[in-house]
């Protein structure tokens, strides 16, 4: 869409974020999620994490998908210009805290590049830099306006704590292995007065005094010490029942494939955990939390946490903190800000929509479904519009990938236009848009999560340089911060268009024209102030649509923002949308009052 940049630049190369950075509300963002170990290394003393030894000590081996790679918080900052010029205003950084390096039984052992293995929560991860290197980073992104999100785990640790009956043990049940008894219901009695973990006063669990009720949990004495703070170590902190199945009661109890699964209705827990990141908005005064695994922590633990940090950034006059969980179950994102009462929640349902029907062949009409579904949230339309929306991520897979594996037959040219057309979507609908980082880039990975996360300093990862970029014929082998391709300058011009556009941001949204099979999308969205509309048209499938639709009877003329639009409404309350093949057009409104 070549013709649609040139307006869409004019907007300016500053995008919104050059005004008052802490007035902006969190649905006035457009988010760039990043691991700082894949984006740009900034200082390669810092590689090995002050480690020495080989890979399996220091976790660093560039050339393997699962290992540190030196991307670091310096390298971060250093490409804050490059950011802005992409039209992004927040960003969000994978965990920084200090990983255990490496973990993993003989053979299968990985890197806490990305990480969510933690040991100490109060410190950066030496790999990528110090304390001063990240509040260095915070201030640099407040210098230019543009926030900056952290991603918190509290479900689990690293791997540290080992059960003396098995390596993998599979989860033991509150049923069949109660707290009151050691090793099952036929065992010696334990916990004397321990009234349940559905008690959560520090004078109901200060009877609860032995962890062996399931298991027999043991730190090995190389790593006594090696959580921080201090309280980590104790295995009375943990459920330590096995494995999660992921199902159940285990969702929330037992450990996330091994790692140490945190008793988060312990009052000492929960009270640990407030201190924990409530010190970090202290010290670095950083704009909102991604929540890891937030499904699988007790929605009752959120209901204190939550509060607890909105008053702690309330206190250093961060008045629009944004938090949102992860809850990786789109037929359940709704529900946890109601019982877990999350402000907000990753749009899980977002992306399904996305790929059912751009990278996929279902209609349009899975948008209307979704947007149906906004009255579910607590605040429901208002909660809908912070939701954090995306299209692919590190976890995952990228977007790219998907529309490969759905149309393998598809050219290169099909390709490119249906990643544009879900950028088009992301960047103009209703929640705050992601941008995953390397996606700008044509980046393709997502086999798997490893497969999803290359480097983009420049890689010397065979799996990574493989891979078919989108719209470039360059490859993940030399650094990736070009600025001149289509992506890139299709995120960039919208993601302007977004932050200048009041209706792009904090308008209502109204579904227009859907379609049962792949064709037309339309919504209309509406300025807070004015109620000027703005009417933005998808076309999903591989042929040229032209269809009449609906728009307000006093939206006569209409200029475009992006696209071909009509420049008069055929009759009022009416207007002619003509769409190329995968095509979008973005169509303002000059209302007669």
């Amino acid at each position: 869409m070549k013709h649609a940049f040139a307006f869409l630049l004019a907007l300016g190369s500053a995008p919104a974020a050059a005004q008052d950075y802490r007035a902006r509300l969190p649905q006035d963002e457009v988010i760039y999620f990043v691991l700082p170990d894949r984006f740009a290394n900034g200082d390669s003393a810092n590689d090995r994490g002050g480690l020495t030894g080989g890979r399996s000590k220091t976790g660093f081996d560039p050339s393997d998908a699962h290992y540190y790679h030196g991307g670091d918080l310096k390298g971060l900052a250093s490409k804050l210009s490059y950011l802005q010029s992409l039209g992004i205003t927040a960003i969000w950084v994978a965990p920084i805290f200090v990983n255990k390096p490496v973990q993993g039984a003989a053979g299968q052992q990985s890197a806490g590049y990305h990480g969510y293995w933690i040991t100490d929560f109060t410190h950066v991860d030496p790999h990528l830099g110090t304390d001063a290197d990240f509040k260095a980073l915070v201030d640099a992104a407040h210098a230019r306006g543009m926030k900056l999100y952290m991603d918190i785990v509290v479900n689990h640790t690293a791997d540290v704590i080992q059960y003396r009956e098995c390596g993998a043990c599979s989860y033991r049940s509150r049923a069949d292995y109660p707290y009151a008894r050691r090793g099952g219901v036929h065992g010696a009695p334990i916990n004397p007065g321990f009234a349940g973990d559905a008690i959560g006063t520090a004078a109901n669990f200060a009877h609860l005094t032995d962890p062996r009720y399931a298991y027999t949990p043991f730190v090995p004495d190389a790593e006594r010490a090696a959580k921080h703070p201090v309280w980590l170590n104790e295995p009375i902190y943990y459920h330590n029942r096995g494995d999660s199945t992921f199902a159940g009661e285990s969702s929330t109890m037992g450990d996330f494939i091994g790692l140490d699964d945190l008793m988060t209705e312990h009052p000492r827990v929960l009270a640990g955990m407030i201190e924990i990141y409530g010190s970090w908005i202290d010290r670095f005064g950083v704009d909102g939390f991604r929540i890891d695994t937030a499904r699988h922590v007790n929605p009752e633990f959120w209901a204190a946490f939550v509060p607890a940090m909105l008053e702690r950034a309330k206190a250093r006059n961060i008045a629009h903190f944004h938090i949102f969980g992860e809850v990786a179950d789109p037929a359940a994102q709704a529900a946890h800000t109601i019982t877990a009462k999350l402000p907000s929640v990753l749009d899980f349902a977002f992306r399904q929509a996305v790929l059912d029907s751009v990278a996929g062949a279902k209609g349009t009409d899975v948008f209307e479904t979704l947007f149906d579904g906004d009255v579910l949230y607590a605040g429901g339309a208002d909660t809908a519009a912070i939701l954090p929306t995306f299209t692919g991520n590190h976890d995952n897979g990228r977007f790219a990938w998907f529309v490969r594996k759905a149309f393998p037959q598809a050219s290169e040219a099909e390709v490119l236009q249906r990643v544009l057309l879900s950028n088009a979507l992301l960047l103009t609908l209703r929640g705050v848009p992601v941008i995953y980082a390397g996606d700008e880039q044509g980046f393709s990975g997502g086999a798997n999560d490893v497969d999803a996360r290359e480097d983009q300093f420049g890689s010397k990862v065979e799996q990574y340089n493989a891979h078919r970029l989108v719209g470039s014929t360059a490859t993940t082998a030399t650094p990736r911060f070009e600025e001149s391709g289509a992506l890139f300058r299709e995120i960039a011009a919208l993601a302007r268009l977004r932050t200048a556009t009041p209706a792009l941001t904090r308008g209502r949204q109204l579904l227009r024209a859907r379609e049962d099979k792949p064709g037309l999308l339309a919504i209309s969205r509406f300025d807070p102030v004015t109620g000027g509309e703005v009417l933005l048209a998808f076309n999903t499938s591989t042929e040229p649509l032209t269809r009449q639709v609906q728009v307000e009877t006093r939206s006569i003329r209409f200029h475009p923002l992006a696209g071909n639009c009509a420049a008069t409404a055929s009759a009022p309350g009416s207007l002619t949308i003509t769409l190329p093949p995968l095509g979008y057009a973005v169509c303002a409104a000059e209302t007669q009052q």
